[in-house]
């Protein structure tokens, strides 16, 4: 049975597990993936934002921490991962939401938006789960949603080379990593009229094809 998840807190700053597991990723990336980040300075100092990334691997969600200058984020895992042995536990103080995927969790999603209202960063990757091919994958309707609910800007980020470094099923071998950060992205109440429900699915798409045409 697993163990039950404690509620996560809105993140205001780096806890201790936080700021070892991130200069320990930093160590990892650089020394066996290999690593080329640029644009983080698009990301909004402050405020509530979303940072949306096609998703290719388990180590997306760290990656994306190393390419942002602000640490004050949540982001969305499948529960089973917080029964992880050694990181399992610490997942809650990485600012993990575990999500359950296969009940059509809105708790979680519900944690993310009010995250964002907090003033704070939700990562988010629009496809919903890993790519299996290496491929984009189509958009979930869920980021639409989340901004619909808070229009808070989108701040688009793409990754390369995520997905050989570490394919769903496979295991780590040493690849070079790309990533960049794009521009924000706004959206206001016109985008989400009353009612319609593919404004959310439109929103989503918006996203997605600005990180399919981003270039290295």
């Amino acid at each position: 049975m697993s163990a039950p998840v404690r509620e996560i807190p809105v993140p205001v700053g780096m806890t201790i597990a936080h700021w070892a597991c991130y200069h320990l990723a930093r160590i990892i990336v650089k020394s066996y993936f290999g690593w080329d980040c640029s644009g983080g300075e698009n990301i909004p100092k402050e405020g509530g934002v979303f940072l949306a990334m096609n998703h290719q691997s388990y180590v997306d969600p760290p990656l994306i921490a190393l390419a942002s200058p602000r640490q004050d984020f949540v982001y969305l895992a499948k529960k089973e991962i917080m029964d992880w042995p050694i990181l399992g536990p610490l997942f809650p103080d990485l600012h993990v939401i575990p999500v359950d995927a296969e009940n059509a969790d809105r708790t979680a999603l519900r944690h993310m938006i009010n995250t964002v209202r907090s003033g704070h960063i939700s990562i988010i990757f629009p496809e919903g789960g890993r790519t299996p091919d290496g491929e984009i994958q189509p958009a979930q309707p869920g980021i639409g949603l989340a901004v619909a609910k808070t229009l808070a800007p989108v701040v688009p980020m793409r990754i390369w080379g995520a997905y050989e470094a570490y394919p769903m099923g496979g295991w780590p071998r040493p690849h070079p990593i790309t990533i960049r950060v794009g521009k924000p992205l706004y959206f206001t109440a016109a985008d989400f009229p009353p009612g319609d429900r593919l404004a959310y699915q439109r929103c989503a798409d918006r996203v997605l094809d600005t990180i399919k045409a981003m270039e290295k």
